[in-house]
């Protein structure tokens, strides 16, 4: 991890001054950010391009504003997707300046390059549920979450009770990126805590034993790209 002093990060693969060869990325999994951004900070006009940029606020709000002409509040419970495509400038700031934004922040790389710039934002409070994973991304424009230019899915989950529970994944070939985002799970054999990661190739589905009070992030990505 890294701490900026306004911003306290922590990186998964090769990002700014993490450098690690073996993680500069996962299959189409470029990036995914833990953040914290103090009060009144954040990061200024910067440029993308050709990258799928998905926001997940997990406490307080960021204020994003883009050139083309987007802005708006992100708050806990909401997610953003933008794609950067042929190229888009844009700021995150804390919202409040009394309280710390917390958010996961993941680069996913596009299946086409240099789509026209695009941006959407929606409130996935009413599609939550607990103690079962629930979509909140995949390709489809029609499916529920937002979406983006790859065959890729992320799924979250909130358990208020000790269980077990499967994935079965979506697309043939596709990896997992499996994320203890709050409390612990067991999988195969292993312990795995608050921020612990795994990444899991060549199945079809898995199942987990999930302890109550547990968070789960999970991003579903081609491996070949």
């Amino acid at each position: 991890g890294a701490n900026h002093g306004w911003l306290n990060t922590r990186h998964s693969y090769s990002f700014a001054n993490y450098y690690d060869p073996s993680r500069i990325h996962f299959g189409a999994l470029r990036v995914v950010n833990d953040d914290i951004i103090t009060g009144g900070m954040g990061f200024g006009k910067h440029p993308h391009d050709n990258m799928e940029i998905i926001t997940i606020p997990t406490k307080g709000g960021i204020t994003h504003k883009d050139s083309m002409g987007t802005g708006s509040i992100i708050e806990s419970g909401d997610i953003q997707v933008m794609s950067a495509g042929t190229g888009v400038f844009h700021s995150e700031m804390n919202a409040y300046e009394n309280q710390e934004a917390h958010f996961f922040q993941i680069w996913i790389i596009p299946n086409k390059q240099n789509v026209e710039p695009r941006y959407q934002q929606i409130s996935i409070r009413d599609v939550a549920k607990t103690n079962e994973l629930y979509q909140i991304l995949s390709p489809h424009v029609e499916d529920q979450g937002v979406w983006i230019h790859q065959d890729a899915w992320i799924f979250l989950g909130n358990y208020t009770e000790e269980k077990t529970d499967m994935y079965n994944v979506q697309k043939e070939g596709n990896g997992i990126f499996f994320m203890v985002v709050e409390g612990e799970i067991e999988f195969d054999g292993n312990k795995l805590e608050r921020r612990d990661v795994i990444e899991i190739t060549d199945t079809s589905d898995f199942s987990f034993n999930v302890s109550e009070g547990t968070q789960l992030m999970l991003i579903e990505i081609p491996m070949n790209i």
